[in-house]
C-alpha cells in the first residue's frame, strides 16, 4: 500500500502477512479523497478511523495534514502496526486497541469524518450498529460524515441518516450524516 497525497505522498508501507485486514485500494482510496476534498478543509479535519487495520486511511489524513486522527482496531498486532508505523513517520494518530462497539458506545468527542472499514462479511445488523452508535451518540460535528466502507452487494440505503453512495470495484463508500 502507498501514501497517494500530502507530505508523506508516495511512502509505501508493507503490512505484516499475519494481520487480518483487507486495506483499502489505491483506486477507492483516491476516489474517495477526491469526495473529502470537495467537501472539508482536510487540514481543519478531526478523524475517526474505525476498523483501522492497517491504518491506510488514517496515514492518508494525517499525510494530508488533519489536525487529528484517532484510530480504533480491536486487533492488538493491528494497533501495534499503526503505532509503530505512525511514530516512524513522526504522524500525529493517536492509537487505541479496543472493540469498536465498546468505543463507539464510551467515545464522547466529536469528528468531523468518521471512516469505517469493517469486515466485509458483516450482517446489516453490525452495519446498522456502527451508524446507530454514531448517530445516536452524537460523534459527528454538525456538518460531519460518517463513512462506511462495505461490498458492493451490500445495501445501507435505507437507514434514516444515508445520503450517498459510490462504487468503485467490488467495493462501495455509502455516507451517512446527522
Amino acid at each position: 500500500m502507498r501514501i497517494i497525497s500530502g507530505s508523506f505522498k508516495g511512502r509505501r508501507i508493507t503490512a505484516p502477512k499475519k494481520l487480518p485486514v483487507r486495506p483499502t485500494t489505491d483506486m477507492s482510496k483516491e476516489s474517495l479523497f477526491n469526495i473529502l476534498r470537495n467537501r472539508y478543509s482536510l487540514t481543519r479535519v478531526n478523524v475517526l478511523d474505525l476498523f483501522s487495520g492497517t491504518g491506510n486511511i488514517s496515514y492518508e489524513f494525517a499525510s494530508r495534514g488533519a489536525e487529528a486522527v484517532t484510530a480504533v482496531d480491536g486487533n492488538s498486532g493491528c494497533a501495534k502496526f499503526i503505532e509503530e508505523t505512525a511514530a516512524s513517520f513522526e504522524m500525529n494518530i493517536k492509537v487505541i486497541k479496543s472493540d469498536v462497539y465498546t468505543y463507539l458506545l464510551r467515545e464522547t468527542n466529536q469528528y468531523d469524518i468518521i471512516f469505517a472499514d469493517p469486515p466485509y462479511d458483516f450482517e446489516k445488523e453490525q452495519f446498522s450498529k456502527i451508524i446507530e452508535y454514531v448517530i445516536d451518540n452524537n460523534l459527528l460535528l454538525p456538518e460531519g460524515s460518517l463513512i462506511i466502507e462495505h461490498s458492493k452487494n451490500t445495501d445501507l440505503q435505507d437507514h434514516p441518516s444515508f445520503f450517498e453512495i459510490r462504487k468503485y470495484g467490488g467495493s462501495a463508500f455509502s455516507f451517512f450524516s446527522k
